[in-house]
Formats: C-alpha cells, structure tokens, sequence
C-alpha cells in the first residue's frame, strides 16, 4: 500500500485548527509578510542568496537565516538589504 505525501497546504490546514497554533500564526503574519517581501525583491533583481550576501557584505548563510526567520537583523542589516534592494526600509507604530 502506497501513502500519498501531504503537501504544505494540507499540513498548515490541519496545523491552523488548533486554536493556539492559529493564534501564534496569526501573531507571526507580519514578520512572514515582510519576509515574503524581502525574498520577492530580491528574486525580482534576479538575484542569489550569496549576490545580495556579496551586495551588503556579509554571508549567504546570515541571508538565509535573516529569510527563514531565524535571524533577528539590526536596523543597521536591514537598512543595508533594503539599499541592495534598491527598496526603502519603513519601520513604524501603529
């Protein structure tokens, strides 16, 4: 008997039922927004990880993780990936 693999959008379905999972989700949605953003623009310049690494000076790994959301990036990184990006960096309260 063969098992058909999940894809994603089944996971995360299932995953967002729990209502505490759909709550810290939800929480996250801006961080996952901006990141979305930051990884669109780049692929837009038709650039690689380790170009905009090369761009900003520093490692194809510290973009990675800054694209996983592993990483917590200081304004100063941002604002450098924003310039590589040729995007401006806007950070405000609501």
């Amino acid at each position: 008997m063969s098992i058909k693999p999940r894809t994603w959008k089944e996971v995360k379905k299932d995953l967002l039922r729990d209502p505490e999972t759909a709550s810290a989700y939800d929480e996250l949605q801006e961080e996952f927004s901006f990141i979305a953003s930051m990884i669109e623009a780049r692929q837009k310049k038709g650039l690689s990880q380790a170009d905009l690494a090369a761009r900003i000076g520093t490692t194809q790994g510290n973009i990675s993780r800054l694209e996983s959301g592993r990483h917590n990036p200081s304004m100063r990184f941002l604002r450098k990936v924003a310039h590589a990006l040729e995007k401006e960096l806007e950070v405000s309260f609501k």
